[in-house]
């Protein structure tokens, strides 16, 4: 019987010829990576199980993002365990204060992460990187601290659902109205512990980054992992920038899927996920009586280059509606360079938005835009669970860059075209 993508990854790394959904298996990590938050658990871990070396310096990743730079006492404790650990260990991938980014659009961009990986990340979103035809998938710290140690991760082979894209997105929409799209139609549960495995002619039409967000959210359908084949869009993106050579897997024709589920692209519309579940979600021409207090624009969902030019063409020359705190976070130092250079930087100020440096910072709640009880937020952000951006009463609801911009200049959920 023949295998999906993912299943010929993990068999290459496990050593094996084949392997089948269920099966336990021992397989080789090309990257581990961790965060502020989760990295000084797995070095605490690493230290109590007699660990005194990494498996291999250049192949693991430390990334200070949630709470960098540091917002209190605690946050700088934790940041300093890892800048510790990274310098005695000689860690080459270690991003601080001045050159870090949100992890995960900072690995893919500087060449970390490529084709035909496995990797696990001590954070849930590390699935993200299956955007460039690798597994990657999120554990925790403890299974980042033998796999930092050890260079090898137990995983139990997971089953595929297929998602067959055809045709092209209409211009006001994009990977965030795909992905919200599925997992309103599938639950937070539909793709428990399973593959989401996308391909289809309609795959061409997608960008990078539209992957990326697509890829970095199949956790919220519960899934392990999600993937994209290898094509011409992700060996262009690859060209020159990956620090490895790239190893393309494809599936064969008679893989096995639980299901498959058809997309057609020229069907989205711009999708908003209501409080407080990723699946709640309605068009957002549904919600314009709904009044916000905040947008987010940014994270390791939607702050990449695309979804900063996305929020500067809604946003230059106009103003943010009176009584709306606008918050956009390039995702990282490049692309906040970026942005400079090429004026948006200037354009978000001068319509009453908030520039930050790159941080996951509201996301989860860390800080850079608290909600108070009472107060709603539209983000581009990966969650909307109770509490996750401030108080408890608070509401978050999830939206592509173009609803979110669009939002911010009317003070109500809007669709990006009434702006």
């Amino acid at each position: 019987m023949g295998m999906t993508m993912t299943q010929k990854i993990l068999a290459a790394h496990a050593g094996l010829e084949s392997v089948t959904a269920g099966q336990l298996i021992n397989a080789k990590l090309d990257i581990v990576l961790g965060n502020d938050i989760t990295t000084p658990v797995a070095v605490n871990e690493f230290k109590k199980a007699g660990f005194n070396k990494v498996f291999d310096k250049d192949r693991v990743a430390i990334v200070l993002d949630h709470f960098v730079p540091n917002k209190d006492i605690k946050a700088a404790e934790q940041s300093k365990q890892c800048r510790e650990f990274a310098c005695s260990h000689c860690v080459s991938h270690f991003y601080d204060v001045g050159k870090m980014g949100i992890e995960h659009a900072l690995l893919p961009e500087q060449g970390v992460v490529t084709a035909g990986d496995c990797i696990i990340g001590a954070d849930s979103h590390t699935c993200t990187y299956g955007a460039l035809g690798a597994f990657s998938t999120g554990v925790g710290s403890t299974d980042m601290a033998a796999g930092m140690a050890t260079g090898m991760a137990w995983f139990k082979v997971p089953s595929a659902i297929k998602f067959n894209i055809k045709n092209k997105l209409p211009s006001n929409c994009s990977g965030k109205d795909v992905i919200l799209t599925i997992i309103g139609m599938i639950g937070v549960d539909g793709a428990l512990y399973k593959s989401m495995e996308f391909c289809g002619d309609g795959v061409a039409s997608l960008s990078m980054d539209d992957r990326l967000c697509i890829c970095n959210m199949a956790i919220e359908a519960g899934a392990k992992n999600g993937i994209f084949p290898v094509d011409e869009v992700t060996k262009a993106y690859m060209n020159g920038r990956c620090e490895r050579k790239p190893v393309v897997y494809e599936a064969d024709a008679d893989a096995e899927y639980e299901k498959v589920i058809d997309i057609d692209l020229s069907k989205i519309v711009p999708t908003v996920a209501c409080p407080h579940l990723p699946e709640n979600t309605h068009p957002a021409s549904e919600l314009s009586d709904i009044k916000i207090d905040q947008v987010v624009i940014g994270s390791c969902t939607n702050g990449r280059m695309e979804d900063m030019e996305i929020a500067y063409r809604i946003l230059s020359g106009k103003k943010v509606a009176d009584g709306v705190r606008c918050i956009i976070i390039p995702g990282t130092m490049q692309i906040l360079r970026e942005c400079v250079e090429k004026g948006y930087y200037t354009a978000f100020i001068d319509a009453g938005a908030v520039v930050s440096t790159p941080t996951c910072g509201p996301c989860l709640g860390g800080y850079m835009g608290i909600l108070a009880a009472g107060e709603r937020c539209i983000a581009t952000t990966n969650r909307n669970f109770v509490g996750r951006m401030g108080h408890t009463e608070s509401e978050v609801y999830l939206a592509s860059p173009a609803t979110a911009a669009a939002s911010a200049l009317t003070g109500y959920i809007t669709h990006p075209k009434e702006v």
